[in-house]
């Protein structure tokens, strides 16, 4: 492998999605083209219908394309068998979402140790790492209390934390400071970008936040499913 290809994440190729609906046709996504480098910190940003979370579960591997291709870490996701594409999701992705998506009658802990349980985690390293991990993001005080106990920049963190739980390569996050107020959600974003700058951990941002934005390596502007521009901050 070149140096090149090595240093390539992620590399979208050609990607369109098509829903028939009663209304008709809706072209989601019409040929999205782009390549995210080892580390690289990318928001994508666009108005609300423009393709963004639809083209991040893509990404994620939570949907497939109608056509196209995504390599992840130089891997054709979509020729793979559905087991081996959730084994593999489980294993190179985490998901932080605007909504947080914690089970509110499980404790913190077991909140994020559930990406481990799947990928079949021996109990003590994943407990060791949950708690680790809670720790680093200043809310292992908060490990046996149930989740809906927690205020919404609290429930984040537990959220980041189930995301890192299987070390992935690539943290996509979709509007994860949406809920949250200016100051917590600017805390949640420096957490973000501290993954990215000291860990290298590829972000990919899903965003309505300009001046979060800004603040990233580069913007992916969307409208319409097409990318209209992209800027290198």
């Amino acid at each position: 492998m070149s140096d090149n290809k090595s240093q390539i994440a992620l590399e979208v190729n050609d990607i369109t999605k098509v829903f028939a609906t009663k209304a008709g046709v809706i072209e989601a996504l019409r040929g999205i083209s782009f390549v995210i480098n080892r580390g690289e910190f990318v928001s994508i940003v666009g108005p609300s219908g423009s393709g963004k979370s639809t083209l991040l579960n893509i990404i994620g591997a939570l949907d497939r394309p109608t056509s196209g291709k995504v390599y992840i870490d130089g891997i054709d996701i979509f020729s793979l068998r559905d087991g081996d594409i959730a084994a593999m999701r489980n294993k190179l992705i985490g998901f932080i979402f605007q909504s947080f998506n914690l089970i509110n009658r499980s404790t913190v802990q077991k909140n994020v140790e559930l990406p481990a349980i799947i990928s079949d985690m021996r109990k003590q390293e994943r407990k060791r790492r949950a708690l680790l991990l809670l720790e680093s993001l200043g809310v292992a005080d908060k490990a046996r209390l149930k989740t809906s106990s927690l205020s919404g920049g609290q429930q984040q963190r537990v959220a980041i934390a189930r995301a890192l739980i299987n070390n992935p390569t690539m943290v996509l996050a979709d509007e994860p400071t949406g809920n949250l107020d200016t100051k917590t959600g600017n805390e949640v974003f420096d957490l973000l970008k501290i993954l990215s700058s000291k860990f290298r951990r590829n972000i990919i941002l899903v965003t309505h936040n300009q001046e979060l934005a800004k603040k990233t390596d580069r913007i992916i502007y969307i409208k319409d499913g097409i990318i209209e521009k992209e800027v290198l901050n």
